[in-house]
């Protein structure tokens, strides 16, 4: 039977169902048979995947701030949730250079704020806690950073992310302790790209928007790299991490690195010119030499065997079927009626999940 199945009928809560990872781990979960429950603010991009996605009745979607401890806890007893998905987040690094606090609050009380609501919980419940790999005292060397290598980050986001790591660390030893109802794990994913983001200040977006207008994008970092994954690469890692957990207590409190294979990072501006071989009439300009913006890491790389070990999880898709797909999703958009999105979510999800079989992941079978 396909490990995904348990996920058929079960009360799922998502935190930051409506962002960019959110949508595409709410669109996989529908279509698992969940029932899932979304907590979010109201969505803050235009165009938005989630609102294109019409989800309709299928998901049950709640406009609640992470920062709103009462309300998390209302509807974690309201519903009482056999998984939950902790993504809710201020994701954008030079966003949290402008505004700190929010950064601070959302990232890092938001999380405790999860973690209390579950401390209530008496049954039995998995909880996968998404942080980030910006969480790490990235010291920018040469090798993939592993889960037991130091928290820390000089700017405002790593280090809110540091810090709820920490809490997370925290409430595992003193109150969501092995052997309880609760059982904890903790997901840190490198650079995500895939259809459906319009975020700022990144790079995928940046490019489409622009070139959907015909225009010329400024790359601000081209030779600063990063372990690009699709997006499914990581909530696969999620949703395997969590089957992992539902079985077995062993790895309560664990943190997992979900990255590509080591040595497949890759310079941002390998990622644009990839991503202009499937779209016509794309142009940008080195803007480095111009650019004096807020202090952003130039190297990263994640160390991902734990994953391989413990949950015998590896990526998919290599690079360059990652930006193809990547671009074909944006075509779909900008070329046919929005109202098919969710229909090519949904077969992008199938053709992951079809590569993953073909590929014998554990997982996937």
């Amino acid at each position: 039977m396909e490990k995904l199945s348990i996920f058929k009928n079960a009360k799922v809560l998502v935190t930051g169902h409506n962002g960019f990872k959110g949508t595409w781990l709410t669109a996989w979960l529908v279509k698992l048979g969940a029932q899932v429950t979304g907590v979010s603010l109201a969505t803050n991009t235009n165009p938005s995947h989630y609102n294109l996605c019409y989800f309709d009745g299928s998901v049950d979607s709640r406009h609640i701030d992470v920062c709103d401890i009462d309300g998390l806890t209302n509807v974690v007893q309201e519903i009482q949730p056999d998984f939950v998905f902790h993504l809710a987040a201020q994701a954008l690094v030079r966003r949290a250079y402008r505004d700190p606090v929010d950064a601070w609050k959302t990232n890092t009380i938001g999380t405790v704020n999860i973690l209390e609501a579950l401390r209530c919980l008496e049954k039995h419940c998995v909880a996968i806690m998404i942080t980030s790999d910006k969480c790490y005292d990235n010291v920018e060397w040469a090798w993939g950073y592993r889960e037991t290598d130091a928290l820390g980050g000089p700017d405002p986001y790593s280090a809110s992310k540091a810090a709820a790591e920490l809490a997370i660390r925290s409430y595992v030893k003193s109150f969501l302790v092995k052997g309880g109802p609760v059982r904890l794990g903790i997901g840190r994913a490198g650079n995500v790209i895939g259809g459906g983001d319009w975020s700022e200040d990144r790079i995928i977006p940046d490019c489409v928007k622009a070139w959907g207008r015909g225009d010329r994008v400024a790359i601000r970092s081209p030779l600063a790299t990063r372990p690009w994954q699709h997006v499914l690469e990581p909530l696969s890692g999620y949703l395997n991490l969590a089957v992992a957990l539902n079985e077995s207590s062993e790895l309560h409190g664990e943190p997992f690195n979900f990255g590509p294979a080591d040595g497949l990072n890759r310079s941002v501006l390998d990622l644009v010119t990839t991503m202009a071989e499937s779209w016509s009439q794309v142009r940008w300009d080195d803007i480095s030499s111009d650019s004096e913006g807020p202090y952003e890491s130039g190297l990263l790389k994640l160390n991902c065997d734990k994953a391989l070990h413990f949950l015998n999880w590896q990526p998919t898709w290599n690079f360059d079927v990652t930006v193809r797909e990547t671009a074909k999703w944006y075509q779909e958009y900008y070329t046919k009626e929005p109202v098919s999105i969710l229909d090519f979510t949904s077969k992008q999800i199938d053709s992951y999940m079809s590569e993953a079989k073909s590929q014998n992941k554990n997982w996937a079978n």
